[in-house]
């Protein structure tokens, strides 16, 4: 009988309703403002590879992008799941650990950025 055997740990009599998804059944997915507004408004995306006060390690640096925190976060764990690497959102630049530049410029081009390398 596994009810002899079972110990009871916690028990409520109150049924607590699920939360419902705000957004709906939609997905969210990151977009980059469109061509002419980056051209009217100069945004200027930035690539760049840093190793400043990091113990010699590398970290990739993408400066620039406007628009909403939550917005940036998306397009950072979008970006590091393709990678399979780390990173973090510093006030509006996103750090992303190794260098990989090349594969940032090449997947925010896609996403419609208009990214530059900056250095080397």
């Amino acid at each position: 009988m596994p009810e002899e055997k079972s110990k009871l740990v916690y028990s409520t009599d109150m049924l607590v309703p699920r939360k419902e998804n705000r957004r709906g059944d939609r997905p969210f997915a990151p977009t980059a403002p469109d061509s002419a507004d980056q051209k009217a408004t100069h945004y200027k995306v930035i690539v760049r590879l840093d190793r400043k006060r990091r113990a010699g390690k590398s970290v990739t640096v993408i400066e620039g992008l406007h628009g909403r925190a939550k917005d940036r976060e998306a397009l950072l764990k979008e970006l590091k799941t393709g990678l399979g690497t780390g990173g973090t959102v510093k006030d509006t630049s996103l750090e992303i650990q190794g260098d990989h530049c090349d594969a940032l410029i090449a997947e925010l081009k896609k996403l419609g950025y208009r990214p530059k390398r900056s250095g080397g």
